[in-house]
């Protein structure tokens, strides 16, 4: 069955409440763990009120067109980022895992946006474009902040791993 770009473009902001629904509840448990790693916690905490931000963004987007967000898409996401989370806390290396974990995962998060942005301009749906650019410079913030602080991070890790 064919789809028209409208339906394409739902699906696609369904898709992404999803993805950060997920990447709340992967920081929510993280900076619950980062008490040794104060500036990874501090700009976690701060991410996660951009996600905040981004969900209220991508539900005006919705409403928009008429819709809303897909609950079983949001629990499903909550659930993957919960365990994604849990799946590292019993690594001795954690803090490492979850750096290169968000690394990946603000970069699908930065190609889901400019996906959708393409969508917007397809759909003509123009009232979209500044929220979702504006959640994409978010995105891209984060994903160079990690980046910046792999190195931070490694070397954080290997000093309260030899301190213990």
């Amino acid at each position: 069955m064919a789809q028209n770009v409208r339906d394409i473009f739902i699906t696609g902001l369904r898709n992404a409440h999803a993805m950060e629904t997920q990447a709340r509840e992967m920081m929510e448990r993280q900076s619950e763990r980062l008490d040794e790693y104060p500036d990874v916690k501090a700009r976690v905490q701060e991410h996660l009120r951009e996600t905040e931000t981004q969900l209220k963004r991508l539900d005006e987007c919705l409403a928009s067109c008429g819709e809303t967000a897909s609950t079983m898409k949001d629990a499903t996401q909550s659930l993957m980022g919960n365990m994604a989370a849990l799946a590292h806390t019993v690594m001795p290396d954690e803090i490492l895992k979850n750096t290169f974990a968000n690394n990946a995962f603000e970069h699908f998060e930065i190609a889901a946006y400019k996906s959708l942005l393409s969508l917007a301009d397809l759909t003509g749906m123009s009232s979209a474009k500044p929220l979702l650019e504006a959640s994409l410079k978010e995105e891209e913030a984060m994903a160079a902040w990690i980046d910046k602080n792999i190195d931070n991070v490694t070397r954080s890790y290997v000093r309260v791993a030899q301190a213990a």
